[in-house]
């Protein structure tokens, strides 16, 4: 009977669990690497979102001003109007009784007249300047959604990065690094186009 050949299996193992080990110390480096870079753009997601709705709250209420400036040109305005309507009505009076009528009150009816349109003139302007105010706030809202859908896939990708370390499963590292290069993508172009 010929002698049996013994391998040291202890050995054996031993060489096995150290590539092992090697490996996953490879794939833990990048699940890291990505993690860490995935949330230093996470962070600076949350900023750009941050500064572009303190940015839109801000022309929102420059737009709220411009309002209740217009609103004052528009009763400053009604005022002059209802100022002409009772020097042509007391003029027509005057005029019915007889009566001598001012010879200012002409002059005075063109003023009235002039400042109501001046009012009229200004309450437009703002108006406009409200609404230029208003659409730029909006614009910058849309912005700030689409930083923060960025920054839940960036935040979603740092999770499944966990999850990746944790159970040392490539697909899943591959999964996070994915959606975390989608976020990624998303927030530069949100910063390209603003």
């Amino acid at each position: 009977m010929p002698e049996e050949i013994e391998v040291d299996t202890d050995k054996l193992r031993e060489a096995i669990d150290e590539e092992i080990e090697k490996k996953s110390a490879s794939l833990l480096r990048l699940i890291a690497l990505t993690t860490a870079f995935f949330a230093a753009l996470a962070a600076l997601g949350s900023l750009l979102a941050g500064g572009t709705i303190n940015e839109a709250l801000a022309l929102k209420t420059e737009a709220t001003q411009k309002q209740a400036q217009a609103s004052d040109q528009w009763a400053y305005y009604q005022a002059k109007g209802i100022k002409v309507t009772i020097l042509q009505v007391q003029k027509e009076l005057l005029t019915a009784g007889g009566k001598p009528v001012p010879a200012d009150s002409d002059k005075a009816l063109q003023r009235y007249a002039d400042e109501q349109k001046a009012a009229a003139t200004e309450a437009q302007n703002l108006e406009k300047l409200r609404d230029q105010k208003d659409d730029e706030a909006n614009e910058l809202i849309h912005h700030h959604h689409y930083y923060a859908y960025a920054v839940a896939m960036l935040q979603i990708s740092i999770a499944l990065g966990a999850v990746a370390a944790l159970t040392r499963k490539p697909f899943v590292w591959w999964g996070s690094s994915a959606l975390g290069l989608l976020g990624a993508a998303l927030c530069l172009w949100t910063w390209a186009a603003g």
